[in-house]
């Protein structure tokens, strides 16, 4: 059996150019969105100490769906852009932790664009900033 590759990430990315808000333009179908969700959205906010705030919407039948979380560095010693994120199940009374994988793949010179996947690539996203 070959092994696969792993897929490359970005190194060096600048963590404070990359907070904001950044829109969801495709996705490969993920079970954790619903499948008629609309105006998806992601809000980065960076911490004093270096892990992110994440609030992730979604619209579907008229209303709000999110989930609120925090992102940190998969492995700090290094410049690698892969990080974890966690969310509590359900959001409205966090109690059950869940965390997965969040690689940025790509990211336009002017952080405009970027391509996020995770290394099952199960989950594939592309966003546009702003």
């Amino acid at each position: 059996m070959e092994k696969q590759k792993e897929m490359k990430v970005v190194e060096g990315l600048d963590l404070e150019r990359y907070m904001g808000r950044w829109y969801e333009i495709a996705s490969f179908p993920s079970r954790d969105q619903p499948k008629d969700g609309a105006n998806t959205r992601a809000t980065y906010k960076l911490n004093t100490d270096g892990t992110v705030d994440v609030l992730n919407e979604t619209w579907s039948g008229g209303k709000r769906g999110f989930i609120q979380g925090s992102a940190f560095k998969a492995n700090p010693n290094n410049d690698e852009a892969k990080f974890k994120v966690k969310f509590y199940l359900p959001p409205f009374l966090p109690i059950i932790p869940v965390t997965g994988n969040y690689w940025v793949l790509f990211i336009a010179h002017d952080y405009h664009y970027a391509l996020i996947g995770e290394p099952t690539k199960k989950s594939l996203w592309g966003d546009s900033f702003r």
